[in-house]
This record gives C-alpha cells, structure tokens and sequence, in this order.
C-alpha cells in the first residue's frame, strides 16, 4: 500500500505548510473518497449508455420513454455530475499534497490524460440526454451498445496504469 510521509519538514528543511500538513494527515482518507466518488462515476458511466440502448429502441413520446428520461436527468444529475467533481477534486488535493507525484511518473500523466477522455465522454453523454429529451436522437440502438464499452476500456487502461505503473 502507498505510505505517505506524515512529516512535517520538507527536504531543504524548511516546515510544511499548515494547509500542507493537514492534507497530509487526512490523505488516506482523501484517497478513500476518491476512489468511492470515482466507482459512484463509473457506474453511471456504464448504466446511461445502457439505459440509451432501451430509450433507442422506445417509441417516442411512450410511457416507456417519458420514464427513461426521468430516469436519464436523475442519474446524470444526481449521481454522475456530484461523483464526477468529487472525483477530480479529490484527485487534484491528492496530487497538491503530494506534487512529487507529478516528477517522472509518466502512468500519473496517462492516467489524467484518460480521466479527462473520461469526462468528455461523460460531456458527451449529456448531450445525448438533451437529444432524448426533446425525442431528437436519430442513433439506433446498437451505437449505444457500442458506446457503452468505451467507459469499460477507459477503466481498464487507468487501472492498469495506476497499480501496475508501467512508465
């Protein structure tokens, strides 16, 4: 498991900031967060394309449409937007707190680099909502089957980047 250093004396010998200090008592517990706030975000990733799938297939203006799109606005809204900001601000106070992560971890700069294809992803799938909403989408339901792996792939690439760190 990642120590961190509960020190407060930097290497020059100089103290810590006390802002420094304190994300660095509570790291442990930051990284907790982040990684409940991050499954929260992936399993909204995984559950709205899936949910396109069944409201592609819908007629317009259905029962069975009308209650996808309630289901759409709730858990893009309620679920996936909060799970995604925590999720970066967390993984932003981690890296403050430890900027030494940034210097020759190549993994840590793919990894953002994917996160960030994760949200526009997530940007993209909002869109989609909108287009549903006002019964403007004209995908079928196979695009959104297909879409639905591109959040599978992204999670394996960051998983394997973060524990197997192979740059």
């Amino acid at each position: 498991m990642d120590q961190v250093p509960l020190c407060d004396t930097q290497q020059d010998g100089r103290k810590e900031s006390s802002m420094s200090a304190v994300l660095s008592d509570y790291y442990l517990w930051i990284k907790a967060l982040h990684v409940v706030a991050l499954i929260s975000w992936m399993a909204g990733l995984l559950y709205l394309p899936r949910l396109f799938v069944y409201h592609a297939q819908a007629e317009p203006g259905s029962e069975l449409s009308e209650t996808l799109k309630i289901m759409e606005r709730k858990l893009l809204r309620l679920i996936m937007n909060p799970a995604m900001i925590v999720t970066f601000i967390t993984g932003f106070v981690m890296i403050g707190s430890n900027t030494g992560l940034m210097q020759g971890a190549g993994w840590l700069h793919a990894k953002i680099t994917l996160v960030f294809l994760l949200a526009g992803f997530h940007g993209y799938l909002s869109v989609c909502r909108k287009k549903f909403l006002v019964d403007a989408n004209t995908r079928s339901h196979k695009f959104y089957r297909l879409m639905n792996e591109v959040p599978t792939v992204l999670m394996i690439l960051i998983v394997i980047l973060v524990i197997v760190r192979p740059f």
